[in-house]
């Protein structure tokens, strides 16, 4: 499933294309994707103007506005499979390789006075969207509950530690949970953790101050070098122009299982942890 650094990647390419653009049509092939489409979908945002493409840990959020209307949020989910693709424009970025799975087609009216569409493919349709009021999307039931963004300020050694404190469960799992942080998945947990030197298995209370210090930085510094280098594509994952993500090549831990670790020469080891595959060095961290 993308993670934070590939759906990041995915709105880098959006926003040039769809920020100032005008909504001129909006066409579903399916009732549904993993829930149907909100009500009236289509017709509430056509017309409107997209303001803004941003983030909020594995889910986009494409702001819009009208006159006399109040701003509605497009939040998308990719899910497993899902991702956008930009047909037409001035560098007619790419074409639908499945059609049979372009669940959805966006037709926008550049900022540059572009004809574009933008399709929305999912051959496994795990991924979804939904519509909600932009100033009630910090309460809505996709955000209320979740923890701060990893890249931004709330995110720090106190802030992790007082999230941890109390939890008997792995280290690895808790930083799973998306009440702790936002946007993090197994690959990049199993990155971080390599880089800080902790052991998956380490109770996640028992985090010391410099530990998670040692922590955050390790996993703003993994996030911002896959963001870097698109993101990594195992198997579904591309950039809305087709291009492939290349950060998989630098794993130090993830899918190593057997092979020397980067640091110490230790050998890289693969167990489970709550049915997800952990890849750590069981010599050098602790």
């Amino acid at each position: 499933m993308p993670e934070l650094p590939e759906v990041e990647t995915v709105r880098l390419g959006l926003t040039p294309v769809m920020a100032g653009a005008q909504i001129q049509a909006i066409q579903l092939n399916r009732a549904d994707l993993r829930f149907p489409f909100p009500k009236n979908f289509s017709k509430i945002l056509t017309g409107r103007t997209i303001t803004q493409v941003d983030r909020r840990a594995k889910y986009l959020l494409i702001h819009t506005s009208q006159p006399r209307s109040k701003d509605q949020t497009l939040i998308a989910h990719l899910g497993m499979s899902g991702r956008f693709i930009i047909e037409g424009g001035q560098k007619n970025q790419g074409k639908s390789r499945n059609p049979s799975h372009d669940h959805v087609a966006i037709k926008l009216l550049t900022a540059k006075g572009h004809a574009v569409r933008v399709l929305y493919n999912d051959p496994r349709r795990f991924g979804f969207m939904d519509l909600v009021a932009r100033d009630a999307l910090e309460h809505c039931r996709h955000f209320a509950a979740m923890g701060p963004e990893p890249l931004g300020n709330q995110f720090h050694g106190a802030s992790l530690r007082s999230a941890l404190s109390g939890r008997k469960t792995a280290i690895k799992q808790a930083l799973l949970d998306q009440r702790v942080v936002a946007g993090l998945g197994n690959i990049y947990v199993c990155e971080a953790l390599w880089q800080a030197g902790i052991s998956p298995r380490r109770r996640a209370h028992s985090l010391g101050p410099q530990r998670a210090a040692r922590l955050v930085i390790a996993i703003r510094e993994i996030l911002r070098a896959a963001i870097a280098s698109g993101g990594s594509s195992l198997k579904d994952h591309a950039a809305v122009d087709g291009k492939l993500g290349y950060f998989q090549h630098g794993f130090k831990a993830y899918g190593r299982e057997g092979e020397a670790c980067a640091r110490c020469g230790g050998a890289i080891q693969r167990y489970l942890q709550a049915g997800r595959s952990t890849f750590a060095c069981g010599h050098c961290q602790r």
